[in-house]
């Protein structure tokens, strides 16, 4: 075994994480490189551009309030009123002025304030140019910050608008980064949303198409590639119908032609006049006779495979029921389990020839035979399943694939077309046909259909 290249294994996680649908796979091309690019392009304003206006904003502040301090400090008490009037009006600051009070200290704020970037702006400006001792308060009005100063002769209190270092670009970028992420996405979720449409109609037709239903021819739409299927599917389809409609046709007349000679030879041997000494010869001729006619019946059905029967929904169980209730009409000992209802849709008439050759099949060669119905879920999907068990003989394991193959039957009566015309009707419906070990010690056959 080639072991696995290093970046493969490298992706192999990745792998797992990614949505499994077409139209979240897509959508997360479109989107997730444009997300990426628009948060490393906010990440290099936000860190470049902004932090300096930022810091510019800040400085500024702090610039203010360091001269209307270093006024009050230096200039006589007489000429305090108009300095604060002044900055009042020049600077948009409201200042007051408590002379002969003390400074108490900073205020203790939360450790996580610090790692904010306009309180680590702030704080930063005014070590820079302030030489007194000072203390901005974030808390007390969510409008404002206020900043006290301790001077020599007093206590300077500074209100100063939140907005004088906020900067309106940031918002309008991340408004227009978030506005043009999310009309991309819409338009992509729009268009993907048609094209996958698209193939999903044509992987439904196609499944339907498989399990022989007949839904029609599907109508090309989406992109040019998808157009394309589309028509290519239609043609294979209306190729292959054609195809089974012409095989029938002609079955139908090798039928005809086949059984007129039979007849013939037929009302030959009924018309003969009797003599003891041919009539053991005439017996056996009439034997071989109708099992020529018996022969050529079984091997149309296998070759026609019932394909012309459209699927209908059928109750699955009186099915079941029915097919029981004919074999038991033929001599076999039928047990039947089933639920009241079980809806599936089938091709009822195909159905009943494969499931009465599995019963004729265990009437040959047991006494006793259970059938049951049964509803199974396995790999996301729910499942019908048929077991017909018999207390025969049974198969041995190594030869149950080999009792599939058409005339492999070692019976003196049958054909060997019998399962293999069963396994052919359960493969049209999308199902399979198993054969294991029964509980009874015979053999037991499973069907499985799509439900």
């Amino acid at each position: 075994m080639t072991p696995l290249r290093p970046d493969k294994r490298l992706l192999r996680p990745l792998g797992a994480l990614l949505p499994r649908g077409l139209f979240a796979r897509t959508l997360l091309i479109l989107l997730l490189p444009m997300v990426i690019l628009q948060g490393v392009a906010l990440q290099l304003f936000y860190g470049g551009h902004l932090d300096v206006i930022s810091r510019r904003l800040a400085g500024a502040l702090a610039g203010d309030v360091s001269f209307v301090a270093e006024l009050l400090t230096q200039m006589p008490e007489e000429s305090h009123p108009l300095i604060l009037r002044e900055g009042n009006f020049r600077l948009g600051l409201a200042l007051s002025w408590q002379p002969g009070r003390g400074f108490s200290g900073p205020t203790q704020r939360a450790p996580w304030m610090s790692f904010l970037p306009l309180e680590r702006d702030l704080d930063q400006a005014l070590r820079e140019q302030m030489p007194h001792p000072f203390d901005a308060d974030w808390h007390s009005d969510p409008q404002s910050i206020v900043i006290r100063v301790g001077l020599p002769t007093g206590l300077l209190s500074v209100e100063a608008p939140r907005k004088r270092l906020l900067s309106t670009t940031l918002y309008v970028f991340v408004i227009w980064l978030v506005g043009s992420a999310l009309l991309a996405g819409a338009v992509a979720v729009m268009f993907l949303k048609n094209q996958v449409r698209a193939i999903r109609r044509l992987a439904t037709a196609a499944e339907d198409f498989g399990l022989g239903r007949d839904s029609g021819a599907i109508k090309p739409e989406g992109a040019r590639e998808v157009r394309q299927a589309a028509l290519a599917f239609n043609n294979m389809q209306e190729r292959i119908l054609r195809f089974v409609s012409q095989r029938t046709e002609m079955l139908a007349g090798i039928s005809h032609d086949l059984r007129t000679p039979l007849t013939r030879m037929r009302l030959t041997l009924a018309m003969l006049p009797p003599d003891p000494q041919t009539e053991e010869d005439l017996a056996a001729l009439g034997e071989d006779v109708e099992e020529m006619e018996r022969l050529v019946e079984t091997y149309l059905a296998f070759a026609r495979g019932e394909g012309t029967e459209q699927a209908r929904d059928t109750n699955l169980s009186s099915l079941v029921a029915e097919v029981a209730e004919k074999a038991r009409r033929a001599g076999a000992q039928v047990e039947v389990q089933a639920p009241e209802h079980l809806s599936l849709r089938l091709r009822g008439d195909a159905l009943k020839r494969a499931l009465g050759n599995l019963l004729d099949n265990a009437r040959r060669h047991a006494e006793r035979i259970a059938v049951a119905v049964s509803e199974a879920r396995e790999a996301g999907r729910d499942w019908a399943e048929i077991t017909v068990d018999d207390d025969g003989p049974g198969i041995p394991a190594a030869q149950r694939n080999e009792a599939f193959r058409p005339f492999a039957s070692g019976s003196a009566t049958g054909t060997g077309l019998g399962l293999a015309i069963a396994r052919d009707i359960v493969r049209a419906h999308g199902g399979e046909i198993l054969l294991e070990e029964s509980p009874m010690r015979g053999l037991r056959a499973r069907i499985r259909l799509p439900v």
